[in-house]
């Protein structure tokens, strides 16, 4: 099939058109046909329990063109767990493994022209999404829902690709509390943050760096991503009931397993973070975003990571070699990716 017409290198990270989506509704207590939509818009009912009481769970994933010509799909299973885990959290209907996996192939298929060509920086951003559909009013699960998976080619998250970024420390507002609903991918945790990071955009800085919200002594996340720090290689990365279990970040800790490192999930104090050699933030979108300095506006602390403004060794590192799995350049050891058989 032929490649979309498109600036691969300059489509930057925003919704693109493609041409199909795929769509499965679960109804009288069991999911039903996948069906395939060309149109990006969703008929609903203005009573839908996703519009009033957050019965609302996505993910993010993504599909990638090898120097092969193949697509990969980057942990398919993984993020079909994750969604399973929201949808137990907000007691939606779950959404099986084996659909999960099926549509997202699909969906991929029936968009194959918009997998960026290798070597562009670009690539398939999938976008799973799973919707409480019932018109009620009372506070009570749905009993109709619909799961949904669009595509979008999509470039690097922050614009400079990957190099340091500066983040500040903000206290005023947290985007999860403990034991609630930060461990689980629904829109709320994101609405939550929008005050904070807009703040920081406000102040010049990449993104907001949040503490726990109990004691405001400990790293919780960089923004919308999960923080790792490096020292004595050593992978260091926080123990929170209020983050998100990233998969790239489950990735990454495997990968510094892999190349000889040590790694260690535990809380981390603010003060630790000087001695940090290299430090960042790491998710789906972005994949590791190195971090130059985090600045303590309110203690007037500057804890600068990157000296030379620099991304690390060791950044570098497991940048190369978790992308070089995605794209195929190197040994998938764990299974990770799934190769697409395009028609």
């Amino acid at each position: 099939m032929e490649t979309a017409n498109l600036d691969w290198s300059n489509i930057g990270f925003g919704y693109i058109p493609t041409d199909y989506n795929v769509r499965c509704y679960y109804r009288n207590g069991k999911w039903g046909e996948i069906e395939v939509s060309s149109s990006d818009m969703i008929p609903m009912h203005m009573a839908a329990t996703c519009l009033h009481y957050g019965q609302e769970a996505f993910e993010g994933l993504k599909a990638y063109r090898g120097k092969d010509g193949k697509i990969r799909i980057f942990r398919i299973e993984a993020n079909a767990a994750r969604m399973q885990s929201t949808s137990e959290a907000t007691l939606m209907a779950t959404v099986p493994t084996e659909l999960f996996v099926e549509m997202t192939k699909k969906v991929v298929s029936l968009n194959s022209r918009f997998v960026p060509p290798y070597g562009s920086g670009a690539v398939l951003y999938i976008r799973p999404l799973l919707l409480g559909t019932s018109a009620q009013l009372g506070v009570h699960p749905a009993d109709e829902y619909l799961f949904m998976i669009f595509v979008s080619p999509a470039g690097p998250y922050f614009k400079g690709g990957f190099a340091t970024n500066p983040y500040v420390v903000i206290r005023e507002y947290d985007r999860a509390a403990p034991l609630g609903m930060g461990a689980y991918k629904v829109g709320g945790n994101y609405a939550a943050s929008l005050r904070a990071n807009t703040k920081a955009h406000e102040l010049g800085y990449s993104c907001e760096f949040y503490l726990d919200s109990k004691e405001k002594k400990y790293i919780d996340e960089a923004g919308a991503a999960n923080f790792f720090g490096i020292k004595n290689d050593t992978y260091i990365t926080p123990a929170s009931y209020s983050v998100l279990p990233s998969i790239t970040n489950n990735s990454l800790q495997q990968v510094a397993l892999d190349l000889g490192m040590k790694v260690e999930k535990r809380q981390i104090p603010i003060e630790e973070l000087d001695t940090f050699e290299e430090a960042g933030a790491c998710g789906t979108a972005a994949v590791i975003s190195p971090i130059e300095r985090i600045d303590d506006i309110e203690t007037g602390k500057s804890y600068v990571i990157a000296k030379d403004g620099k991304p690390g060794p060791w950044c570098r590192k497991l940048y190369d070699e978790l992308t070089g799995i995605q794209f195929g350049d190197r040994e998938d050891k764990h299974g990770w990716v799934t190769i697409l058989d395009e028609e």
